[in-house]
């Protein structure tokens, strides 16, 4: 066996960094390859932002007084006379239990007809019939109770302890507290991301920002639906590191450096500190300012290098922020194939030695 089909069948962890090298644009490849810089840094820190959209934001509290279509109300009526047109005999007053306000906002009462009732509070609701009842019988007496608030209501979906749906009252106005008395998140604080849909428009937005920034706790309207899920990004990590695997981002923001921490680091006895490569497909906008070249469309290829030796390499490294899908690739040390290759030529020269002796 010859040295060059030694290394030729030798086995490794994927492409060397030359190989890499030979496969940039500038070399007639498909990939720009580009050396980590504060410039770079700059240009691609563009982590997608969640956050609510002011339609959200500049919504206001829900009157929690104001009837709406579906509450059901309770009706008490006294009438200033034995024989009253409402009551029983032997009764001044009757009891309207279980009233609900219609789809199109109103309730029936005798001698009062339909009355409108979603947009009013009890109180102008008592008034209105009041004045109604007022031609009929003397000096009528109403109190008027929202028994139940099925009208203005919420869905609660995903990584949330009590999926359901729930009804908006004056302690649960707001979406924070909502969720609370939905029995909590079911996931980590840092991965989980809650979805805000209310008719046509949709808005996420990380868990921890709610707290964080108070104009982020959203008041809450009939029919939002509320979807708690955990993060879905991650990036792969290959070559001479501790681990070859598919790792879920675990903050919102991931810099280089925590990625290599989160691979196992570099393997000491294999990897290349100068040869840390990231692969990603990066729009044309923002490849054309990595690359100082205006005009580029459609997706580019791109190869971010990172040489860990310089001596800013490490804070470059801890600077540059990985995305979705990106690909973490250590190159390994030109020493390791050496040793490969005279492992693989010591390990042929012994086998013909063995094989001579037996022929003897």
């Amino acid at each position: 066996m010859t040295a060059a089909s030694a290394c030729a069948i030798l086995p490794r962890v994927g492409p060397s960094k030359r190989e890499i090298y030979a496969g940039s644009v500038e070399r007639n490849g498909n990939a720009h390859v580009v050396a980590m810089s504060e410039r770079v840094i700059r240009a691609t820190s563009v982590v997608p932002a969640l956050g609510f959209s002011a339609g959200f934001r500049d919504a206001a509290l829900l009157g929690s007084d104001t009837i709406r279509a579906g509450d059901t109300l309770s009706l008490t009526i006294w009438e200033n006379v034995d024989d009253g047109l409402l009551s029983k005999q032997g009764l001044n007053y009757t009891q309207l239990d279980a009233v609900q306000v219609d789809g199109d906002g109103y309730i029936f009462v005798p001698y009062a007809g339909r009355v409108l009732a979603a947009g009013n509070t009890p109180e102008a609701i008592r008034r209105i019939i009041t004045d109604k009842l007022a031609d009929q019988t003397p000096d009528p007496q109403v109190e008027v109770r929202r028994e139940a608030s099925n009208g203005a209501s919420v869905t609660l979906m995903g990584s949330i302890s009590g999926q359901g749906v729930y009804s908006i009252t004056r302690p649960t106005r707001t979406l924070s507290a909502m969720i609370a008395a939905a029995g909590g998140i079911g996931i980590k604080p840092e991965v989980a991301q809650v979805t805000v849909i209310r008719g046509n428009m949709r808005s996420k937005i990380w868990f921890q920002d709610i707290f964080s920034n108070p104009r982020y706790d959203i008041a809450l309207r009939n029919g939002d639906r509320i979807l708690i899920e955990e993060d879905s990004r991650a990036f792969t990590v290959m070559g001479a590191t501790g681990s070859q695997s598919v790792i879920k981002f675990d903050t919102p923001s991931l810099s280089g450096i925590e990625a290599i921490a989160q691979a196992g680091g570099l393997r000491s006895n294999a990897a290349d500190p100068t040869g840390v490569f990231v692969f990603r497909n990066e729009s044309a906008g923002i490849a054309s300012q990595v690359l100082g070249t205006p005009g580029l469309t459609g997706t580019q290829r791109m190869v971010y290098v990172m040489d860990l030796t310089q001596p800013n390499g490490m804070f470059l490294a801890r600077d540059f922020q990985i995305r979705d899908e990106d690909l973490l690739y250590v190159t390994e040390a030109p020493f390791t194939q050496w040793d490969k290759t005279i492992a693989a030529l010591t390990g042929s020269l012994s086998t013909v030695n063995r094989l001579s002796d037996l022929g003897q």
